[in-house]
């Protein structure tokens, strides 16, 4: 077992685990450490815990210092000047005229390197603008490409939901989101109702998919035939939340066929339809399919 801190270098940023060795590192406290991008300013999100040494990525850097009160004025001035680098690459992009958006700019802790954040549709000749702006910054110069959903979670807003957004709150990771988690939780296919404010599948898609595929294991699919407490009959639908049954039986005093919702627990399977079927068979307008597919999460 190895003793790691959990640290993050931004607000719902990745944590990552290092070595705190001999300092008394709590959570909320912020210090300093080396990484492969050089002397970084972080907070200690999870203290100081036990893992498996498989579980790290070996060899685990070490935390330099716990932060000191110069330390924490360097980087309050740092993002001072990350406000004010962000004006003079904006003049810049226009000057050159790139097609590109920025988005975020960082500093690194000792200021040996300045990375620009930037979208675009495509590929960007941007090395006129790299020198231009290491001959105002003179430091080394990053520029990087993100993505809508690195855009929408640098820049936060509210979702659909009125809450801040998942990924700029507290969603460390992006997990890939699929339609076919959409068609499981029976939602409409409709583009507009079931992608955030970057344009992609909603991110809490996957936070209930694993329920849904366990209750989904246990539904009869529509057309099985099952028994239940007033006899056999055929599934004609199912409630995934309530997990409810909706089958048509046949009343035993006249012969005649009744809708009826059980609950699972009360039904039992005799003959199952696969459900893969039924969802192979949910048709999807031709004009949505191309636009549904570029809202999947990879």
């Amino acid at each position: 077992m190895v003793t790691v801190v959990g640290i993050r270098f931004k607000k719902a940023g990745k944590i990552y685990y290092f070595d705190p060795t001999e300092f008394e590192v709590s959570k909320n406290k912020n210090v300093i450490v080396e990484t492969v991008r050089g002397v970084e300013f972080g907070e200690v999100v999870v203290g100081p815990k036990e893992v498996l040494e498989e579980d790290i990525i070996a060899p685990l850097k070490k935390v330099i210092r716990i932060a000191t009160e110069e330390d924490e004025k360097i980087h309050d001035e740092n993002k001072a000047k990350e406000k004010e680098a962000f004006e003079i690459c904006i003049e810049k992009v226009e000057k050159h005229q790139l097609e590109m958006k920025l988005v975020d700019v960082e500093f690194t802790f000792d200021n040996n390197k300045i990375i620009f954040y930037f979208t675009a549709d495509g590929r960007v000749d941007f090395r006129e603008l790299v020198k231009d702006l290491a001959s105002v910054f003179r430091t080394r110069i990053e520029l990087r490409q993100i993505g809508v959903r690195d855009e929408a979670k640098m820049l936060g807003g509210i979702g659909p939901c009125g809450r801040s957004l998942c990924c700029a709150t507290w969603l460390g990771d992006f997990e890939p989101v699929s339609i076919k988690m959409a068609k499981e939780q029976n939602l409409s296919l409709n583009p507009a109702k079931i992608s955030g404010i970057c344009g992609r599948l909603f991110c809490c898609l996957k936070y209930e998919h694993d329920m849904y595929q366990q209750i989904l294991a246990k539904l009869p699919g529509t057309g099985s035939i099952v028994l239940t407490p007033d006899g056999e009959g055929i599934v004609l639908d199912t409630n995934v939340l309530l997990e409810l049954v909706k089958v048509k039986v046949r009343n035993g005093d006249n012969g005649a066929e009744e809708v009826k919702s059980y609950f699972l627990h009360d039904v039992t399977k005799i003959k199952v339809v696969q459900k893969k079927a039924q969802q192979d068979d949910l048709e999807i307008p031709e004009e949505l399919k191309d636009e549904l597919k570029n809202l999947e999460q990879k």
